[in-house]
């Protein structure tokens, strides 16, 4: 398992993560800031538990393309 968290607020809306995972990332209609779909939001981050790990790597490719480097993922300590 592993979490996925979003720093929203440093977002410069490039899109690339949601042109390179759409199926994970959209941007904002209302302030064309990247969203991280069915995360929570806790204080400035927005974060997702992720049980596949089949999808690490798609994520971590993600966070890889981010110029501002706001996308990150770790190995989760806690169970769901």
């Amino acid at each position: 398992m592993f979490t996925v968290t979003l720093q929203r607020n440093k977002c410069i809306g490039c899109n690339y993560c949601s042109e390179l995972e759409p199926s994970f990332f959209c941007m904002s209609i209302k302030d064309g800031k990247c969203i991280l779909i069915d995360s929570i939001k806790k204080k400035n981050f927005f974060i997702k538990k992720i049980l596949n790990n089949n999808l690490y790597n798609r994520y971590k490719n993600t966070s890889k393309i981010c110029p501002v480097k706001i996308i990150n993922i770790y190995k989760s300590k806690k169970k769901l």
